[in-house]
Parts: C-alpha cells; structure tokens; sequence
C-alpha cells in the first residue's frame, strides 16, 4: 500500500454519536484494493454503524471517510454507484423470481438490458443458481436467498463490496460456499470489507480490525492477532467446570479463564507454568483432571484477550456505544 491510489478505504478518525451515545469513536483504518478486510466484535461495537456510515447511509460527526475515492462528507451519494451493500437482513423482493430481482436491480443501475443479460448469467453460473432462476426468492433457502443478494449486489460491478454479518443464521455448508464465492470477487478487482461473528470467517481475512464500544482495539492479520493472545493457553478437560474455573482463576500466573464448549482455556504470560504444574494445583484443589495440555492461541483467544484487556482498563467516558 505506497500510494493513495491504492487504497479503496480511508477511515481517519471516524466518530458518530446518537445523542449521548458515541457508537463509533476515533475509528482509523485503511483497506488496501482487493483485500478482504474484516471487522470483529460483540454486539454493540459500532460495527453496523461504520458499516451504513462507509455505505453513505449515514452521516458522521467527525473524522474523514473515502470509499472508492468518494470523500463521504462532500458526496455521499455518488459512492452508492460505486460499492454494493449486503446486510444480515434479506432484503430482496420475495414475490420476484431470482431473474426478476437480478433485472429489478440492473434497472436501479441504468444498466442496458443486453448488458445486464450478459452480467446475470455470468452471476448464475458463478453462484449455482441457474437452475433457480425461475423460482420466487421466498421459496429459497436462507444459503440460496444470500447467493441472490450476493448477485444482485453485483450486478453493475462494484468496486468495493459492503457485507455486514451476510451469512448470520445460514447453515455452515451455504457458509462455506458463500465464502467460495467471496474468494473469487478480489480477482475481479472488488474490495471487501465483511462484518462476522464467527471466528473461522474472520480467519479467512487478510487483515481484521477488532472493535469494542465504537473504537478500534487492534488490527493486524488473524496469524499475528492470535500470536498475540497469550505467550501460553493451555485447554482444560476435566470436572467440575465451575470450580475448574475458579481454582485457574487464582492460580497467580493465570490472567484469564474462558470456557471454549465442554473445556476451559486458561491464558499466562508466564514461562514458568508449565502442564504438569498445573495439573497437579488442580488435582491438589479436589478438581478431576482427564486432559491439560498447552494449546496454539486461535482467534477466539485472542477475541477474548483484547477485550479482557480493555474491560480491566480504566472506564471510558459516559456514552458506551452501541449498533
């Protein structure tokens, strides 16, 4: 990223309040031409108001934002020609057959129809759904209704695509291959910038920027965020979980206990505590021990540091943020 033009996103120290409430707060980042960058964070983060600020659906009090070279301050308009928007809401016409939505959007785009023709089926066979195109978008499953959305989104070939939380409720399967499709777009020349709650989609991304009550706790590839997480986790099987949980907790080179299912991670700073140790300060304290071993830190461990870190920090401002 060495020169201006080669970044799609520009977000300098965004800020957007609703009456008292600052949902976005000092937001700064970049996404560079064909990345996948991706935005992560519990409910109430501000990811969804950055997401409709950055779609010029709303205006921000403060900082400077560009999409696609579209100042969003002097223009906010003229960047809706240039991205596509897809949120976790369907939002096609459900008594409108799969062709006709792709048609009712290509006319919202001023597209010519032989154009438009030839874009559409391009976007069926990308997509798998040729063999739908006649079916109402009611009649689709929530994997297929997504793909739908997906196409009419490109239809006049955005240059970044905006998808927020897009495969929320959909089946792991249509996840995967919603995902397969996404792949593909930066070849095509289209940035994304994607909001997820799941961690195996934000790994997918080339960078992600972690959120919490409107500002922007960390950004970094998903590699160096989970290196960051904890210098050791070691995942704990055994009984009883609860006071498990309370006798790591105060274990003194314990930071931080977090139940991950039917186990508990517990994250050190230390190189001193090692396994063995561990297992037997839990066994001493009456805790049945089946499995303790040191595990490599995923992205959910370093989720959850990053906010354990913040939450232990002074308190903020009145105003926490919300969506």
């Amino acid at each position: 990223m060495s020169t201006a033009d080669q970044v799609a996103i520009n977000v300098q120290h965004l800020s957007k309040r609703f009456g008292k409430v600052e949902a976005v707060r000092d937001l700064t980042f970049t996404v560079a031409q064909g990345e996948i960058f991706g935005l992560v964070g519990p409910d109430g983060a501000g990811k969804t108001t950055a997401m409709r600020i950055l779609a010029g659906i709303l205006p921000h009090d403060a900082g400077t934002a560009e999409v696609a070279g579209v100042d969003l301050r002097r223009d906010p308009e003229a960047v809706k020609a240039r991205i596509g928007y897809l949120s976790q809401v369907f939002s096609m016409y459900g008594d409108l057959t799969v062709a006709e939505n792709m048609a009712f959007f290509a006319d919202i785009y001023c597209i010519p129809y032989r154009e438009a023709a030839e874009r559409s089926s391009d976007l069926l066979a990308m997509t798998g759904l040729a063999p739908y195109a006649d079916r109402l978008a009611d009649n689709l499953s929530g994997g297929m209704q997504q793909k739908l959305a997906l196409t009419c989104t490109l239809i006049h070939r955005p240059e970044v695509l905006l998808l927020d939380e897009p495969t929320t409720g959909v089946d792991p399967v249509s996840r995967r291959d919603f995902w397969r499709l996404l792949y593909g777009l930066p070849s095509q020349g289209v940035t994304l910038l994607v909001t997820t709650p799941y961690m195996d989609e934000a790994a997918r991304c080339a960078r992600l920027g972690v959120m919490h009550e409107g500002t922007l706790l960390a950004c970094d590839t998903p590699e160096a965020l989970a290196a960051g997480a904890a210098r050791v986790v070691f995942e704990f099987h055994g009984e009883p979980l609860r006071e498990a949980r309370e006798v790591l907790r105060a274990h003194p080179d314990v930071t931080r206990v977090e139940s991950c299912g039917r186990c508990l991670h517990a994250h050190s700073e230390s190189d001193r505590l090692g396994a063995g140790a561990l297992t037997a300060y839990l066994t001493q304290a009456g805790v049945r021990v089946d499995s303790l071993e040191p595990v490599v830190p995923g992205l959910e461990d370093a989720f959850i540091a990053l906010l354990g870190r913040r939450l232990t920090e002074p308190a903020a401002p009145a105003g926490a943020a919300d969506e």
